[in-house]
């Protein structure tokens, strides 16, 4: 049975696990809105990306060292913002 809260949950321990969310520095202004939202926009991009068998965090150190696999992450972003 899943709660109403465990979606929340889960998507925070992704960003945590993944991009190191709870030690990040920006405190001020808009920064911690911008941020967030560029964090949760590409964990959504790295999910639609399908042909890599690597978890969120994988993905994102894949898409960071090679280009090639990058484009595949934007391409299956831009297929799933067509749909």
């Amino acid at each position: 049975m899943k709660f109403p809260w465990s979606t929340h949950y889960s998507l925070h321990w992704v960003l945590d696990m993944a991009f190191d969310e709870d030690r990040c520095r920006i405190r001020r202004g808009n920064g911690p809105d911008n941020f967030a939202l560029l964090r949760k926009i590409a964990v959504n991009l790295l999910k639609a990306e399908k042909t890599c068998k690597r978890g969120v965090e994988g993905k994102r150190k894949h898409a960071a060292w090679n280009n090639d696999y990058l484009l595949r992450v934007l391409e299956a972003g831009a297929k799933l913002a067509a749909q």
